[in-house]
């Protein structure tokens, strides 16, 4: 028996958003995320806007990533065209691109004036820091959501074998994670050998993980129910 996806927040499940719209809110999400949008991103699609949940936002960034093309870029296009269809994914894509250009070059012009002063590279020494302490924040609080995903319908579908709810909502901390959360730790780590440590290629490692993950992934949902 499957069992629904449970979001971290309720959703505001928008029949349809305005072209409009879009373009304000991903200008607002490429203006406050310079340096590394992907954080913003999520706070803002699913935190504030409740236009996706984190288990959508994690489905739309694992597509973007294995995509052609910049990974926001192709969820801001995603997003569009479920919302609002061609006109909103190309007003959500000039949300992305229109501001942040104008301002790039103003800021390179201005830098091949300054950039050489001291204040200026100690200013980009510490962008640089919180820029990736923003995006570890953010791969932290999405995979605790995933795994916390993972254990919550492992205990649905015993629960809808068994007919005993007393085990939901107050878990054992005695017991072993779920075959599903330890798949999920078990390919993150993998992956993040490959990219960080090996220095592999992307298409290398989703073409190594992804299809023997996703068969694996499969069976065990298929045996837990």
């Amino acid at each position: 028996m499957l069992n629904p996806p449970l979001p971290a927040v309720a959703l505001s499940h928008p029949a349809s958003l305005s072209s409009t719209r879009l373009f304000i809110a991903f200008s607002k999400i490429a203006l406050t995320g310079f340096g590394g949008v992907m954080p913003f991103a999520y706070r803002a699609l699913v935190e504030q806007y409740r236009w996706l949940s984190a288990d959508e936002f994690a489905r739309y960034l694992a597509l973007s990533q294995v995509l052609p093309g910049p990974t926001i870029c192709n969820i801001a296009l995603m997003i569009g065209k479920r919302y609002a269809g061609i006109a909103g994914a190309l007003a959500a894509m000039a949300g992305l691109i229109i501001a942040p250009f104008l301002l790039v070059i103003v800021l390179g012009v201005a830098y091949q004036r300054f950039g050489t002063l001291a204040i200026v590279q100690d200013a980009l020494t510490g962008m640089t820091a919180v820029a990736a302490g923003l995006v570890l924040a953010t791969a932290i609080k999405m995979a605790m959501l995933l795994f916390g995903k993972a254990d919550n319908t492992d205990k649905m579908a015993k629960t809808d074998k068994t007919g005993d709810t007393s085990e939901i909502g107050s878990p054992d901390k005695s017991k072993l994670p779920s075959r599903q959360a330890t798949l999920q730790a078990v390919l993150m780590a993998l992956a993040f050998a490959g990219l960080a440590l090996l220095k592999w290629r992307l298409i290398v490692v989703f073409v190594l993980l992804a299809l023997p993950g996703s068969i694996v992934a499969y069976f065990l949902k298929d045996k837990n129910g």
